[in-house]
């Protein structure tokens, strides 16, 4: 979490999931193997905000890739399997400027965060108590990447333009006020 303590390890990112009750349904043998994937690719500068555990490519109950981990930290989302017997591992990133929403739906007993990207789409499925959590935590953490902009966490893109259109998302959704989008809308243009 953006201020909190700091996750480098898998076992510390795994306590994190079930601290946080994000993520259900696997082993904490599979659980820190998964992790174990992502801690190998942390950059030494990286923070680690939230970590959750689902199933990858969820389109049913039957029709999903299994349980990855997941890392949403100060430069991307990292998601990481490592395959079963030791043969093998599936890793791949997101640019958190290659973010373009993150959205929820949820039944009855399954939740799908969906982390729609410049390229792709990838639907998370998972508990709707987890889902919900994730979605609203995941929307905290990008609100702050662009509200800060800070060195740590710079957007790529700087139009102002689209910079713009992703407060009024954010404002659409409920997450910021119409008071700050307008007044990170005149910040943006000057005036």
């Amino acid at each position: 979490y953006i201020g909190g303590d700091v996750m480098r390890t898998a076992e510390s990112m795994y306590n994190n999931c079930l601290e946080n009750g994000t993520g259900s349904g696997f082993s904490k043998r599979s659980g820190l193997r998964h992790f174990t994937i992502i801690e190998e690719v942390l950059d030494n500068n990286e923070e680690v905000y939230m970590t959750f555990i689902g199933l990858k490519d969820y389109l049913s109950v039957s029709d999903h890739k299994n349980n990855y981990a997941y890392a949403i930290t100060n430069k991307r989302i990292i998601i990481g399997q490592s395959k079963l017997m030791g043969l093998g591992k599936d890793i791949q990133t997101i640019s958190m400027d290659r973010i373009s929403d993150i959205s929820l739906s949820k039944g009855m007993v399954m939740g799908v965060v969906t982390i729609d990207t410049l390229g792709e789409v990838f639907n998370v499925g998972l508990d709707k108590h987890s889902a919900e959590s994730i979605f609203n935590e995941a929307h905290r953490i990008i609100f702050e990447y662009i509200k800060n902009d800070s060195p740590n966490i710079k957007n790529q893109n700087d139009d102002p333009i689209e910079k713009i259109r992703q407060f009024k998302s954010l404002m659409d959704e409920g997450i910021i006020s119409e008071a700050e989008f307008e007044s990170k809308k005149k910040e943006l243009l000057d005036i």
